[in-house]
This record gives C-alpha cells, sequence and structure tokens, in this order.
C-alpha cells in the first residue's frame, strides 16, 4: 500500500466551510432566531436526503467517469419498494411507538438497499459496461434505462401514484416555546450524518476506500499497480445504486406521495449537489447538499417567489467562483 499512499490527496481548504457559515449566518440579519433555528434544522434535513441520494452518483462519475442519467430510477424503486414492505405491517407502523416503527422501517430499508443494489449491478454489466469513455451513448443508454425501470414500475405497482405514510412515531413535532421541529426531518438528520460518518471511514481508514479515492484521481495508477478497477467499478455502482434506494425510501416518507417519476424529478438536485460540491468528493457532496438545503428554505421563507430558483442560482455563484466545484478531485 506504500506505493498507493503516494497518490495525491486534496489539502484541507477553509474557504467552503466558511461559505457554508456566512450561507447560514447572513439571513439572520433578516430572520428572527428562532425561526432560523427551525429553518437551519429543515434545511440540514433536506440536505441529508439529497446527500444519501447523491453520494453514490458521484463516486459512480469520480471513479468511473460515466454520467448515469439512470440514477434516480433506483431512487423511485426504493421508494415502491419500501411501500410494499410498510403495507405489510401496519401492525408495526400504526401504534405509537418509536421502537416498533423502527423495526418496520428497518426492513423497509434492507429490502430497497438490496434490491436497487441487486439492480445496480445488473444496470453496470448490460447497460453501461458497453458505453464506457463514450458519455453521449451514457446519456443516450441511461435516460432509456430510466424510462424501462419507471414502465417496470408502472406494471408492478400501477400508474398512479401511491401513499407511502409515515410510521406513526415520525409524525408530528417536538419541541418546547418557539422552537418546534418535526420528529421526521430529525430522523433524517441524524441518517444523514450517520451516512456520511460510514462513508468518510470507509474511503479513508480502509484499503477499499484507499484503492476507490487512488482510482478517483488516478485509475491508471491503480490498474498499473495490479489492483482490478473494473472490480473497483462494479462495487461501487452497487454501492451507489443501493445509496439511491435508501434515499428513495426517506425521501418518499419526506412526500408521503410517490410516482414513478419521482426519481427523474429530484435528479435535477442531485446533480446541483454534485456539480456544487466537486464530482467524485463525497465531502463536496455533502457540503454542497446542505447549502441547497438550507438555501432553499431561507429563500422559501425570505422570498418565496424565488424559491424555485434559488438552487439554481446557488450553482451559477459556485461555479463562478470555483468552476470545478467546492472540493474538486484533482486527477494526475
Amino acid at each position: 500500500m506504500s506505493d498507493l499512499s503516494a497518490a495525491r490527496t486534496m489539502p484541507f481548504d477553509p474557504w467552503p466551510p466558511a461559505v457554508l457559515a456566512a450561507a447560514m449566518l447572513v439571513p439572520l440579519v433578516w430572520i428572527a432566531p428562532s425561526t432560523w433555528l427551525i429553518l437551519t434544522v429543515a434545511g440540514f434535513a433536506m440536505g441529508m436526503m439529497i446527500f444519501i441520494m447523491a453520494s453514490g452518483l458521484t463516486l459512480v462519475f469520480g471513479l468511473m467517469g460515466v454520467i448515469n442519467f439512470g440514477h434516480g430510477a433506483f431512487v423511485s424503486l426504493g421508494a415502491f419498494l419500501a411501500a410494499s414492505v410498510l403495507t405489510r405491517m401496519t401492525g408495526w407502523t400504526a401504534p405509537d411507538a418509536l421502537a416498533l416503527n423502527l423495526v418496520a422501517v428497518g426492513p423497509a430499508l434492507i429490502v430497497a438497499v438490496l434490491v436497487t443494489g441487486a439492480l445496480g449491478w445488473a444496470f453496470e454489466r448490460i447497460i453501461i459496461r458497453p458505453v464506457y469513455d463514450n458519455h453521449l451513448k451514457q446519456i443516450l443508454v441511461t435516460i432509456g434505462g430510466i424510462i424501462v425501470v419507471e414502465q417496470m414500475i408502472h406494471v408492478l405497482w400501477g400508474p398512479d401514484q401511491i401513499p407511502l405514510p409515515r410510521p406513526t412515531a415520525f409524525k408530528g413535532s417536538v419541541g418546547a416555546g418557539d422552537l418546534v421541529f418535526e420528529k421526521y426531518r430529525l430522523l433524517a438528520c441524524v441518517l444523514g450524518v450517520a451516512v456520511f460518518a460510514g462513508l468518510h471511514a470507509l474511503l479513508n481508514r480502509t484499503k477499499f476506500g484507499l484503492l476507490v479515492r487512488a482510482g478517483v484521481e488516478n485509475g491508471a495508477m491503480v490498474e498499473a499497480l495490479g489492483y482490478p478497477i473494473r472490480m473497483l467499478f462494479v462495487v461501487v455502482f452497487v454501492a451507489g445504486s443501493a445509496l439511491a434506494g435508501m434515499g428513495g425510501v426517506m425521501w418518499g416518507l419526506y412526500q408521503e406521495i410517490i410516482t414513478a417519476g419521482m426519481g427523474m424529478e429530484v435528479m435535477v438536485l442531485i446533480f446541483i449537489v454534485i456539480i456544487v460540491g466537486g464530482l467524485g468528493s463525497v465531502g463536496g457532496c455533502f457540503l454542497g447538499a446542505v447549502l441547497v438545503g438550507l438555501v432553499a428554505n431561507y429563500t422559501g421563507f425570505l422570498a418565496p417567489k424565488l424559491a424555485l430558483a434559488s438552487n439554481i442560482l446557488l450553482m451559477v455563484v459556485v461555479l463562478m467562483w470555483r468552476p470545478q466545484g467546492l472540493y474538486p478531485v484533482i486527477r494526475q
């Protein structure tokens, strides 16, 4: 591993965290502190759900150079799989008991992760593998892939939107005085931070993570050192698909209504996050997701008419400052 350890890593850059701090503190000029805190938690929760969906895609692009517009298919499929599991566990989701509700949500997440991971393996072998190094074909075939998956969802679950109600313990709010926080948003914050911590530990403290990071920066070097870069491709693609499925479950429970096209709709936010954060950077993806969630919430409160365009404006501003994103991965 001594040769691999020579792979260049990005030094810590204080400017992106400073930008995040500024984005959080500036709205305090116009927003009361209690309202600001509620909006901040809500924005952070939204960012964590987007991060879970986007983290796998940023690694897939960084390591494999694959522009996978079909990533949204795994988001939609994860939500529908969770709906199928949870509708069969109403005895566990109806009582207002956190332990019982978590026991119900756990299997839904596991089924979504396993099935979308398996579909990701098939997607990589059948659709992605023949078009490596051809971005135009990647765009065409992955868009075709998401259309096929959406039609499969129509066949299996029907063409109509279906409800995905939250378990009872995840409904409502908690707080004291003027501070009121939605229970589900707090859960999303905890899960998102846990996923980020797990990915950070995996990428920075394991041999596999070192290989992935080295492959993102210089895949040819990893291949020359005798490590199977193609196997890394497959594992990362499967993991990215599974994370999209997990994110789909969280996003579906957040919306409480799911459709076959929900994955394609959320792809806009996913691409904004990975572009703002820097392609291939999990840390940048995390920071970008938090920025997107916070800016959307602050703007929605201060200027509702600008809310829909706020994330596009954020991306424009960041790219004008740093065309490669907040934490770009530099290839040697």
